[in-house]
């Protein structure tokens, strides 16, 4: 499979660009953007040693002078300390404003890179590698990195958009089933904010739990229209003005329960099910959306091997105060974004605290 998806944005635009065994053209697909010569590769221990050796040989083979640093793994390292050690590996390897930092990864070393890129000497180049389904389809593409907060996710970063987005599907091979699942979160979501053709796609598949039971049309179907909705959203809202608030379908609640579980008890997808599970609820009560529909998103997260309930023993009025340390609070209101039909989302802040909770203990 191959495909070209355009990001069109008016200062930089680019490609995110989908291939099976591209990891091997990582180098001349930068030399072709005219990129200088220094790079630092960012990654983690695990991925490093299925991948790192082929990213940099590539790198260096078309010309590049690399240095690389690993960061644990895990989204309790995203934090401003970890961003001090890629400024102290950028200021020993000289990295100058031409220079590009790579992410070789996940959501999270993409984000903490995609960071450190965009504040060191006021913003060089990243470029974007994603080595999960997760960041493949959502995390990669955009321009959002950043590092958390003690008190919430994703607080402290900055818009800082990639040269380019390398998509080599085979990397998938490796990813273990639980960071599979994670990522068919943000696959789902995309079929009920802006795509009903592909969340139909994916009910009439038999699986959507494991890779190896997925056929490959449907793989590329995910991969494809996954990144295209993600780039025509971004195409026309880069900064989070307005529309590109939808992407955050499921993750209102879904943040608040990552931050309140420390990060280590649920992961990021499974944050996110458990968001639009909630999101589907609350606008059900509302008169918003309809039982079918309900019905239909909780039986495609379950299908993919994701969490439709709360945590054992989370605080419900817990939750609430966190979403008061929501990004997309405004005016003291929590905005939620609710579907109303099938590819059809809006963006509210007209929900009472009582649906709120009343939806969670039910949960």
């Amino acid at each position: 499979m191959t495909s070209v998806i355009n990001v069109n944005l008016p200062q930089q635009s680019y490609e995110i660009a989908i291939a099976s065994g591209s990891l091997e053209q990582l180098g001349q697909q930068m030399a072709d953007l005219k990129l200088g010569k220094k790079v630092l590769l960012v990654s983690n221990p695990t991925i490093f040693k299925h991948y790192g050796e082929r990213a940099i040989n590539s790198l260096e083979s078309a010309g590049f002078q690399v240095a690389s640093y690993c960061l644990p793994a895990g989204e309790r390292y995203k934090t401003l300390n970890s961003i001090q050690k890629l400024y102290d590996i950028a200021l020993e390897n000289r990295l100058e404003r031409s220079s590009t930092m790579v992410a070789l990864g996940g959501g999270v070393i993409g984000d903490m890179t995609g960071f450190a890129a965009a504040s060191w000497l006021r913003g060089i180049n990243v470029v974007q590698v994603p080595t999960t389904l997760l960041a493949m389809v959502d995390s990669a593409i955009g321009g959002k990195t950043g590092v958390n907060h003690p008190h919430g996710k994703n607080l402290i970063g900055a818009f800082h958009q990639p040269r380019l987005v390398l998509v080599d599907p085979d990397v998938l091979k490796t990813l273990p089933m639980r960071e599979f699942r994670a990522g068919m979160a943000e696959v789902i979501k995309y079929g009920v904010i802006w795509d009903a053709e592909l969340f139909a796609q994916m009910e009439a598949s038999k699986h959507l739990n494991q890779l190896r039971y997925i056929k490959p049309e449907l793989i590329n179907a995910i991969l494809t229209r996954s990144c295209q909705a993600k780039a025509e959203v971004v195409g026309k809202d880069e900064k989070e003005g307005g529309l590109r608030a939808i992407l955050n379908y499921g993750h209102t609640i879904g943040h608040a329960v990552e931050s309140l579980t420390g990060y280590r008890l649920v992961n990021h997808g499974e944050a996110v099910a458990i968001g639009m599970v909630a999101a589907g609820q609350i606008a059900l009560k509302l008169g918003m959306w309809q039982q079918e529909d309900t019905e239909r998103q909780n039986a495609l997260i379950q299908k993919a091997g994701l969490p439709t309930k709360l945590p054992e023993g989370l605080d419900i009025e817990g939750i609430i105060d966190a979403l008061q340390l929501d990004k997309k609070v405004k005016n003291g209101k929590v905005r939620f974004i609710l579907p109303t039909q099938m590819g059809v989302v809006t963006i509210t802040d007209e929900v009472p605290a009582d649906i709120i909770r009343h939806v969670l203990q039910a949960m």
